[in-house]
């Protein structure tokens, strides 16, 4: 069978609207994890990978309004926190859906840091949104209290910080997934696009960043040899035109037409860009199937009924797992 990695984002996990709390968080891993366990119990290899911004993002609310009494981390310190804390959630869900199929499979989760390069210009260009929403009097106050940083107004929701994105070029546990794949577990990894580290002088440590969890999936999918990339959101196909009278939902596209249609401005950088980008990374890496649609319509994706399937340009199948 085949070796898949599947990218699931931290808002399906917080759901618009919700608290965070911890029950609502399983019920809604629950949900996402079902169409996953499916892919399990039919013999795929799987790697699952997860958003982690809402959880981040709360944890920097928590810290804020605390930090009189407890220092704050570095935002790396916190990236990893979440993974552990969503790691340990995915993992236990997993195993207790296989467990109550009858297999004997588990799941583990590794905390994964992904190297980036000092030299990225991301880090003079900070355009990554966290934290808390401001009003232009509470970003107002935190500067006057010392706390200036680079912000941008977000979706008219209010004034959010910004930090650096910058692309990862290694992933540093990719041996360790290899290893727990080899011994037939699923794996959740590189959790909100994994801690982002610089090396110097032949150490790691932590940067005051946040990489793309889609760019991240696309290279581990690349480095591990995947044979498909699933990338979720909260559409079944990606469209052309989206919004308008002429919409397009794509069934199949190649490298070419995909770097084509980003390069018209059809993919936003705030919904659609980055999964495509990803997309394209994972192609020009040696990937063959990337597939974009909603969690619900994952086997159906995979089928052929549903979803976007992005190929190499050359690629000829005709949509189907064989």
């Amino acid at each position: 069978m085949s070796k898949m990695l599947i990218a699931i984002g931290g808002n399906a996990i917080i759901q618009e609207g919700q608290k965070g709390t911890i029950a609502e968080q399983k019920v809604n891993i629950l949900t996402s994890c079902e169409p996953i366990v499916d892919m399990i119990a039919q013999g795929h290899q799987v790697v699952v990978t997860h958003g982690n911004g809402p959880q981040v993002g709360n944890s920097l609310v928590k810290a804020k309004l605390s930090a009189d009494v407890i220092p704050m981390f570095p935002l790396d310190v916190y990236g990893a926190e979440s993974q552990g804390n969503l790691g340990y959630l995915i993992q236990q869900t997993i195993t207790n859906m296989l467990a109550s199929r009858g297999l004997d499979k588990k799941a583990v989760s590794v905390v994964t840091q992904v190297q980036v390069d000092a030299n990225d210009p991301a880090f003079h260009n900070p355009t990554k949104p966290i934290g808390p929403f401001y009003t232009k009097e509470s970003l107002d106050q935190a500067f006057a209290e010392g706390g200036a940083f680079p912000y941008v107004e977000d979706s008219g929701r209010g004034y959010r910080h910004v930090v650096p994105s910058p692309i990862p070029s290694k992933i540093v546990e990719k041996e360790a997934v290899e290893a727990l794949l080899s011994k037939d577990l699923t794996v959740i990894t590189v959790g909100g696009g994994g801690i982002p580290v610089v090396e110097e002088n032949g150490q790691l440590k932590g940067v005051e960043a946040v990489v793309d969890k889609d760019f991240a999936s696309a290279l581990l999918a690349a480095e591990i040899g995947a044979d498909y990339l699933f990338i979720l959101t909260g559409v079944a196909q990606v469209a052309i035109n989206f919004g308008k009278p002429d919409q397009k939902n794509l069934d199949r596209i190649t490298l070419d037409e995909a770097t084509r249609y980003l390069n018209e401005g059809q993919f936003p950088k705030g919904s659609m860009g980055p999964k495509i980008e990803a997309a394209i990374l994972f192609l020009k890496s040696g990937g063959k199937n990337v597939i974009i649609t909603s969690i619900d319509k994952l086997q159906d994706a995979l089928e052929g009924k549903s979803g976007t399937w992005l190929v190499p340009n050359a690629d000829s199948m005709n949509h189907k797992l064989a």
